[in-house]
């Protein structure tokens, strides 16, 4: 075998370790078995951690391309006619992939202050991204203004952080997530202060 074959055959390898990783670290959280991720990939224990040398280095992989994903969907919605609906929808896309991934919440938020960890780019460039939709739903008027992409970020993580509790819980994600965006409505401001009044 040439090098060029090898290298593209690592390459396969690699990409169907985080393909079949994706899958079972859905079912079984972030401390899911890498033997069963290897069996179902079809490749030897070997073989992956010639490419995944630690649990730590395979999650991080996979949340890496969770957040570019995440970071580029947010661009693609910058253009998007309905700011409020654009925020809406990545929210939604946010915590829908939180949820998917058991223990991520937990994960995704010790990178936002640990500038040496191998994930701050990424998640940095995703908040980044995320914070330009929330600015843009604020200038047309559909967000309070006393809020910033960090406390929206905070509150749909938080959200998919108490779906991973219990099922009970998690069947009222949905529910859960339309209150915080009923509470970050621009309309949630002048409404908290006539209940004040009355």
């Amino acid at each position: 075998m040439t090098g060029r074959q090898q290298r593209a055959d690592a390459q396969r390898n690699y990409e169907r370790i985080l393909e079949v990783a994706r899958t079972v670290v859905e079912e079984q959280g972030t401390q899911a078995s890498l033997r069963d991720v290897a069996r179902r990939a079809e490749v030897g224990m070997g073989t992956l951690y010639r490419h995944f040398p630690t649990r730590e280095a395979l999650l991080e992989a996979l949340l890496r391309q969770r957040f570019d994903n995440l970071a580029a969907r947010a661009e693609e919605l910058e253009g998007a006619g309905d700011s409020h609906e654009a925020l809406r929808q990545w929210l939604r896309e946010f915590l829908r992939g939180a949820s998917a991934y058991r223990g991520l919440t937990a994960s995704m938020m010790t990178t936002i202050s640990d500038e040496d960890s191998p994930l701050h780019a990424s998640c940095s460039a995703m908040r980044g991204a995320a914070g330009r939709l929330v600015k843009r739903a604020q200038d047309d008027g559909h967000i309070r203004p006393d809020v910033d992409g960090m406390d929206v970020f905070a509150l749909t993580s938080a959200v998919g952080w108490i779906a991973e509790q219990g099922p009970v819980v998690a069947e009222r994600r949905e529910h859960l997530f339309s209150l915080v965006l009923d509470g970050l409505a621009a309309g949630a401001v002048s409404g908290r202060g006539r209940r004040a009044a009355d």
